[in-house]
């Protein structure tokens, strides 16, 4: 995501290196690369040209002040507050006033309609305290309503689905009365996905829409359509006024127009952004944070935000006193790769770090690594995995034929295990120290 935006703004600020101050020549220079990166990465050239010329303005009325900054610091800096002021400026919060608060999901067919209701569903419960009930008023695509049935047991949310109706105004309504009597707090209704130049499909959402009164409207966005996808969110805007806009497949082969200019063309903000198929793939968006990200600044307040998703204070206490005995063991370490995990795939996770965006670019990162060392240590009794000591070598062949690697690989791993927990072990003597933290994992699976 973003990743040819980066590189080529990256390349623009390089152009100000050796300069002692912004003057209109260098600034107009690093302007023309900035305004041919976004319209690279599809952003609309009026909406680039203006964004530009605010830079520009903003660039040259700096002329006497933080002389200390460098032109390349400070260039990096306008067009960061830029950035993300083209995107809203700040996060936009959901609307969940209301008993029961109805959130209705609209979109064009494919855009990931069913998936994000599953995932809203899932970040309203686990991370607002929230009681909601999903409710299947696609009734024209296929296995639709069995896709959301799926979607709902996995996340342990139930489903309103009434099989041989096919009214979407009479299914949302009658949903919403049994929300109301069973003690649901959230109505999600997830409808069926419509081309904008279908009148009759148009004409049905904006009744159930009129039906149902919805606290929240959300169009759902399939983010890799670029700049259609903005000029379908105005199409759709201009019907239904909807709330919020999200955007999906932001892992995919994204430029980044959609996410840039969404916000200045439709005038409604980006609430959520997806990512993967998983249920746990859904971020509040940020525009402060998506703009460092693009700039190769990182979002380290978005990594510890993950991390603190995932911290358990009680197995940190415990690990603390493992480590300081240095009895920290394979089944411990194990815990731990399963917390990583949850966080998410490596590469976002070390993209969220400053400046290791950059230093990454021509790294590529095996998530299965985890998955192997995982296979390692599983393929381990409970002795040795809590007996670190007890790997001797005819273990060590065993558990090379169980988990399928080689017999080399194996030797690696504990002769890197048994480093971590040394320095591990160094760690809990050092002034300040804070237990529970354990370093990165070996063998992460970098390669040039």
């Amino acid at each position: 995501m973003f990743d040819n935006l980066s590189e080529k703004l990256d390349l623009a600020f390089k152009s100000l290196t050796g300069e002692r101050k912004l003057t209109e020549l260098n600034v107009a220079e690093s302007i023309k690369e900035v305004r041919r990166a976004l319209v690279a990465a599809d952003v609309n050239y009026s909406i680039a040209k203006e964004f530009t010329e605010k830079v520009r303005e903003k660039a040259l009325g700096t002329e006497n002040v933080l002389k200390a900054v460098n032109p390349g610091q400070l260039m990096v800096k306008i067009v960061s507050d830029e950035l993300t002021e083209l995107m809203g400026g700040q996060a936009a919060g959901i609307n969940l006033k209301g008993s029961p608060t109805v959130i209705l999901i609209s979109g064009l067919q494919g855009s990931g309609k069913t998936t994000f209701s599953g995932k809203l569903a899932h970040h309203l419960k686990t991370k607002r305290n929230k009681k909601p009930l999903l409710v299947a008023c696609d009734v024209y695509r296929p296995a639709a309503i069995d896709q959301l049935t799926v979607i709902g047991e996995q996340i342990g949310v139930p489903v309103y689905k009434e099989i041989e109706n096919k009214n979407p105004v009479e299914i949302s309504l009658k949903s919403i009365a049994h929300a109301q009597a069973h003690g649901f707090d959230v109505v999600i209704v997830d409808t069926a996905g419509r081309l904008a130049v279908d009148e009759e499909m148009m004409q049905e959402i904006t009744k159930v829409k009129e039906a149902i009164s919805p606290n929240e409207t959300l169009f759902v966005v399939d983010s890799m359509t670029g700049q259609d996808a903005v000029n379908t969110a105005k199409t759709f805007n201009d019907r239904l006024n909807f709330d919020g806009v999200v955007l999906t497949k932001m892992d995919g082969d994204t430029r980044g127009g959609a996410a840039l200019s969404i916000k200045y063309t439709v005038g409604k903000p980006i609430k959520f952004v997806s990512m993967g198929e998983k249920m746990d793939t859904l971020d509040v968006f940020y525009p402060e944070r998506m703009a460092q990200r693009i700039l190769g600044m990182g979002d380290i307040v978005s990594l510890v935000e993950k991390a603190q998703e995932q911290f358990d204070e009680v197995e940190a206490k415990r690990l603390e006193k493992k480590i300081m005995k240095n009895k920290f063991d394979f089944d411990d370490f194990l815990s731990q790769i399963k917390q990583i995990k949850k966080m998410g795939d490596m590469k976002s996770l070390l993209n969220m770090i400053p400046g290791v965006s950059k230093a990454m670019k021509d790294v590529e990162i095996d998530d299965k690594a985890l998955g192997r060392v995982e296979a390692i240590i599983f393929s381990m009794t409970p002795q040795e995995r809590g007996n670190p000591e007890l790997l001797n070598m005819s273990r060590k062949k065993r558990i090379s034929k169980g988990c399928g690697q080689d017999l080399n690989q194996i030797n690696l791993f504990i002769k890197q295990f048994d480093q971590m927990r040394k320095m591990m072990h160094q760690m809990t003597k050092m002034p300040g120290f804070a237990g529970g933290k354990m370093p990165a994992a070996p063998k992460a699976g970098f390669r040039r």
